[in-house]
């Protein structure tokens, strides 16, 4: 069976949450449930390091503004991840070219980064701190499951993928207003900022 299912799913999972899908990959592989992960993936030190990423990610990412300097930070990362991890698996299963993967599994981590981070935007547009929180619990839980489910039924596992990435677009395209706002906001802060910083650094009179 092709692994091209598992590898769109690998990659929207990555543009969400990286480390937790290279975390849950390895261990899937590393305690026998699947033969579909490659060795590289289930080495300890590995493990470990994608463990403590991610629950560094899970406390930046429930908080407001620093989960968009995070989600900055990783508009690189993610799709790497995805398109390494997507090259992995083809190499493991040879039933895809790695090239081809690495294209499908990082242009899609791309892409739900890109909805990831514009409905962070919207989210952070209001005032209070408990939708933030809300939508990255359901993010985690999603692409836990997500990619728990990939494991076992690859081909449902990738068309929910699918949706939820289009479905994730039409919501980003509706609050474009308000990530819009949130972006003047932020700009407005870092001008007041260097105008702040620029008035400190003048002599007395």
């Amino acid at each position: 069976m092709s692994v091209l299912p598992l590898v769109f799913t690998s990659g929207w999972a990555s543009g969400i949450n990286a480390y937790a899908v290279v975390l849950l990959l390895g261990v899937f592989g590393a305690t026998g449930l699947t033969d579909e992960v490659p060795a590289s993936l289930q080495r300890t030190d590995v493990l470990v390091v994608a463990g403590v990423l991610f629950l560094c990610e899970v406390v930046a990412d429930k908080i407001p503004y620093v989960d968009s300097v995070w989600d900055t930070a990783h508009t690189v990362i993610r799709p790497v991840a995805g398109a390494v991890v997507a090259a992995l698996l083809a190499g493991e299963s040879g039933s895809l070219p790695q090239l081809a993967a690495a294209a499908v599994g990082g242009s899609t981590a791309l892409m739900s980064h890109l909805v990831k981070a514009g409905t962070r935007m919207a989210v952070n547009s209001s005032p209070e701190p408990f939708s933030n929180v809300a939508v990255s619990i359901a993010e985690d839980l999603g692409v836990a499951g997500i990619v728990t489910f990939a494991i076992f039924h690859p081909v449902v596992a990738a068309v929910i993928a699918g949706t939820l990435l289009l479905l994730g677009i039409v919501i980003v395209a509706f609050l474009a207003s308000r990530i819009r706002r949130h972006l003047r906001r932020r700009a407005r802060r870092r001008e007041e900022k260097r105008l702040a910083g620029t008035g400190s650094r003048q002599p007395a009179e």
